[in-house]
């Protein structure tokens, strides 16, 4: 029992005013009902019908449990437990906290104008009717705490479960789940589906500040294993984007059809195996290839390479330099010669001699070959 409700029992009404308090009950619930209709919006609708019914009962349930207190009958139950309720329900119907308790003032106005007129009629004393009123409304003060306490609670069990379903959302676009799961999970989640999401891979201590400046569709998990956090960022353009990372430690995979957000996460996870240094995966698509495959690169290398690994290492390696500048120079000779600070007789010389360990050195899957095995571009 709560104090207000303590300090109620303390009032002891006679039977006589609790009587015709009582008979006032009906109307004064009916009253206060229309009364909260008229000067709460929020309100305008909602109370008519069956809910207005289930308002009133509950308006005469809880005024007449306060006067089996004040007339000293003991009482099962605990009217606070259903404010706390009711308080609940307000927040599954839609209402906000300030209507909630204007409602609350609205009706404790009106209880008391029709309580104190029964009181009155019923000869009670002036110096009892104000002690009647501060009890009453320390009363109703009492179920509107709970009403407020069970609409925050409920507001707080409803963002945490939001929460988790963005979360497990996030989870589930990361490992690349089925179509039908991945709509349920964004319809569980409240969550309307973009055309392309781009993943961001940062530190975890860094994800929520991050997240905080983005499109607030954006999806965050800060607890993936190495201390690493993800962004997946809805719709967004690439170069805005990269400048509000800017002082962010993120690498930035490709954007893709938010059913397929798994790919920008593999991607921008290999570029972080691959350089510490890479921030847009779009930029190094040619080191990402070449490392997509670590043996098959390194079998490439030793194949192709093979001629040049059979030399001594000095004359290895400067046929290794001209053939790199005759490549990335496409044969033109003046031009390699300019690149290696040599004569053009010396690029001669050596592309002859290259042309006897490589004899299809014209062929384009050659060129190709050799072109991956070096490395051009990286």
């Amino acid at each position: 029992m709560t104090q207000a409700m303590r300090r109620a029992t303390e009032l002891a009404l006679d039977e006589t005013t609790v009587t015709a308090l009582r008979k006032a009950l009906k109307t004064t619930a009916d009253e206060v009902v229309q009364a909260i209709i008229d000067e709460v919006p929020s309100y305008a609708n909602a109370l008519t019908g069956r809910m207005g019914g289930t308002i009133r009962r509950a308006v005469r349930t809880a005024l007449g449990h306060y006067l089996d207190l004040a007339g000293g009958v003991a009482t099962g139950g605990d009217a606070s437990d259903a404010a706390y309720e009711l308080g609940r329900g307000e927040v599954r119907d839609g209402r906000s906290m300030d209507a909630l308790l204007s409602a609350y003032r609205v009706g404790a106005r009106v209880a008391w104008r029709g309580l104190a007129e029964g009181a009155v009629s019923a000869g009670l004393p002036a110096e009892e009717v104000a002690k009647f009123a501060e009890l009453t409304f320390a009363y109703i003060d009492e179920l509107s705490a709970a009403s407020a306490a069970g609409h925050a609670d409920e507001l707080a069990a409803r963002g945490m479960a939001h929460e988790r379903h963005l979360e497990q959302l996030a989870r589930d676009l990361l490992a690349g789940a089925r179509t039908e799961v991945l709509l349920a999970s964004a319809n569980r989640a409240g969550w309307p589906p973009p055309t392309t999401v781009t993943v961001v891979l940062l530190p975890a201590a860094q994800a929520r500040p991050a997240f905080r400046s983005l499109d607030p569709g954006t999806l965050v998990l800060d607890d993936l294993p190495d201390a690493t956090g993800v962004l997946l960022v809805p719709d967004t353009d690439r170069a805005h984007l990269l400048r509000q990372l800017t002082d962010r430690s993120a690498v930035v995979g490709p954007a893709r059809p938010w059913m397929r957000a798994s790919a920008s996460y593999a991607r921008a996870v290999r570029a972080r195996l691959v350089s510490p240094d890479i921030r847009d995966t779009e930029q190094h698509l040619v080191e990402l290839v070449l490392t997509a495959d670590p043996d098959a690169y390194a079998d490439l290398q030793a194949r192709a390479l093979a001629p040049l690994r059979a030399l001594p290492e000095s004359s290895g390696r400067r046929l290794e330099e001209t053939l790199r500048a005759w490549l990335l120079h496409h044969g033109r000779r003046d031009e390699v010669a300019t690149a290696l600070f040599v004569h053009p007789q010396t690029v001669r010389y050596r592309m002859q001699q290259l042309r006897d360990l490589f004899p299809d050195l014209d062929k384009p899957h050659r060129v190709l070959e050799l072109t991956l095995a070096l490395g051009l571009g990286r």
